[in-house]
């Protein structure tokens, strides 16, 4: 544990962001999980997707995920959209 003032506050802040990080990263996946269930099942397929991809772009423009990463789940849910049709 430091001893310094700012350092001590340094922490305080770090748990609190890593809490937030996680809870966002949480939510996304369980967003991402649940379009992935409608999709596989070809219940309002298109609405889960676009609800996904708009918190999968979300998470990449807050740092959460990276772009490339946000991207390329996208692609494969489109496909996935595309050939359940």
């Amino acid at each position: 544990m430091p001893n310094i003032k700012s350092a001590i506050k340094r922490v305080s802040v770090t748990e609190k962001k890593t809490a937030a990080n996680k809870m966002k990263k949480s939510e996304l996946r369980t967003v991402l999980k649940n379009a992935k269930g409608s999709i596989a099942a070809n219940d309002n397929a298109a609405e889960a997707f676009k609800k996904a991809q708009k918190a999968l772009d979300k998470a990449a423009q807050k740092g959460h995920i990276s772009k490339n990463a946000a991207s390329r789940t996208k692609s494969r849910m489109a496909k996935a959209v595309n050939a359940a049709q």
